[in-house]
Parts: C-alpha cells; structure tokens; sequence
C-alpha cells in the first residue's frame, strides 16, 4: 500500500476517544497514520461527572458547547482529526422499569438512516479501518449499542455502489475493531500487581461487579504496544474536564506500574477483508505494503 494509511475511531459521545484506544491513536498519529474520530452524539445529556464542577449554571446551561470545547482540546493533544455526526445524546435510563428514551435521541434513530450519515463519512476519509464497540456497546449505553449497530451497517454498505448512492463514491474498509481495553486480564493483572506493591487497589469493585454481570469473555485478538503514550491518553481524558475527575479512580494506577504490567491496549478483530494471523501487535497487520 502506497498511500498514507487511514483510521477511523467511531464514538458515541466526546470522551469516549480518550478513554477508549486513545494511547493507539497517538502513537498511530506519531507514525505519520491519518487518525480521525466520528463521534456520533454532542454528549449533552451526560452528567457532569468531576464534583468539582457540580451545579456549576454556566456549564449546566451551556453544557452542548462545553462539551464541544472539550472534544476540541482532546483532539489537538491527540493529533487527531475530529468530526460530528449531529445526532442527540440519548442519556443513560436509569430506574426500574426503565423510562423511556427522549424523543428525537440517537438511540431513537433508524439504522439504516444514521447508518447512512457514517458512510458519506467513510466515503470522504476512506479509512482503512475502523474501530468501534460491540454489540454489547461496550457497556449497555443506548447510543453505544447504537454506534454498534450503525458501524456494522455502514463497515459493509461503504464499498457497495448501490447502496447510498448520495453520500459518494463507494470505498471499502478493509478491517473493523471492537474496543476491547476494559477486559477482565488487564483488569486483573493490574490489581494484582498493586496489591503485590502493597498499595490500594481501585479495581477491587470492578472485579466484583464483574462476576455478576456473568457475561462471556470476549476474544483479544490484537494487543498494541503504546505505553508511551499513556501520558499523552490521560491528558486528553482530563481536557473532558466534565466527565473526569483528575483526582479519580483513573488515574489512581501509578504510570511507570501500568507502563510495566500491562504495556498495550486490546482490540477484538470483528472483520477482515485481508489475510492477518492471530494474535496481532498493528490494527494494520495484513494491510502495510501490500
């Protein structure tokens, strides 16, 4: 492959890209590798999650822009290209039963429609692959299982000519990733590994919770080695300055103890339309010059 290779991450939400596969993106970024986030929703209906910034009138009135201003500090200090895809937070439902979704949300939206958003999108960037979640959307976020769902519609539709005829020339992906970065090994290794320090660990809980959701583990395929750019992953999270608190549980695992046990960040290969063999350490393995 001659030309300059392509990624594209799609998100649901600003802040999603740099606590999902961040580190990834800038060290592809440091290569010379085209990086661009899709985020599919302006994260309005997000609580504001860092204390510090709680019944704040400004931000809890203008919360669309902070949100935006935010996104555009990640981007720069990840080096990324950064576009929206205009649809609407649908919030995290919370009670039981569930209440509905807000009308008119992302959630809400028809696949095959907002499916058609991302391709015109593909179309334009021509990615060369793809990350996103699984159909579980990571976690059950609505407008995570929905970025799911569009993603698949369009990983396939982008290079077929008949389908979306107005969002462009067709171009077809080769490969497509499910985030994987929050699995159990990593999790565990981590504690372990604090614990063995004698110090605290803040995954106790997870591990926990984790035995309750009683879900399958998903299948690692691809391990990418970036801790060098861990630093430059935490930094673009606290620009989220709503959504993180720099004094929480993420950043309580000192770096040179994350650098050492668990060095990469994981990826599950959902498809590929090149020949590649497993386990992979590149999310282009099987794409450089061929």
């Amino acid at each position: 492959m001659t030309d300059q290779l392509r990624l594209m991450a799609v998100h649901a939400h600003p802040d999603d890209e740099s606590s999902k596969g961040a580190a990834t993106m800038a060290k592809y970024v440091s290569e010379g590798v085209d990086v661009l986030v899709a985020t599919c929703t302006g994260g309005e209906r997000g609580s504001i999650l860092n204390p510090k910034l709680q019944g704040d009138p400004y931000i809890e009135e203008h919360i669309h822009e902070v949100r935006a201003k935010e996104m555009d500090e990640a981007r720069e200090i990840l080096g990324v290209k950064q576009e929206w895809l205009g649809y609407v937070d649908s919030g995290l439902p919370e009670g039981d039963p569930l209440p509905p979704l807000p009308e008119g949300c992302f959630a809400l939206q028809d696949v095959d429609e907002a499916a058609g958003t991302l391709v015109k999108l593909i179309r334009e960037f021509k990615p060369h692959v793809i990350t996103t979640y699984d159909e579980n959307g990571g976690y059950p976020h609505p407008d995570h299982i929905m970025t799911h769902k569009i993603s698949m519609v369009a990983f396939d539709a982008a290079g077929d000519p008949e389908k979306y005829p107005e969002a462009g020339e067709p171009w077809q992906p080769l490969k497509l990733y499910y985030n994987q970065g929050f699995n159990r090994p990593r999790t565990v290794a981590l504690h372990e590994a604090l614990l063995a320090r004698g110090l605290e660990s803040p995954y106790g809980e997870w591990l926990e919770r984790w035995k309750e959701f009683e879900r399958a583990e998903r299948t690692l395929t691809t391990f990418v080695p970036c801790s060098d750019f861990f630093e430059i992953r935490d930094k673009a999270l606290i620009a989220h300055r709503t959504q993180i608190d720099p004094d929480g549980g993420w950043f309580r695992v000192p770096m040179d103890i994350q650098k050492e046990v668990w060095p990469t960040e994981e990826y599950e290969l959902a498809k590929s339309l090149v020949d590649t063999s497993l386990p992979e350490d590149d999310l282009f393995a099987g794409i450089r010059n061929n």
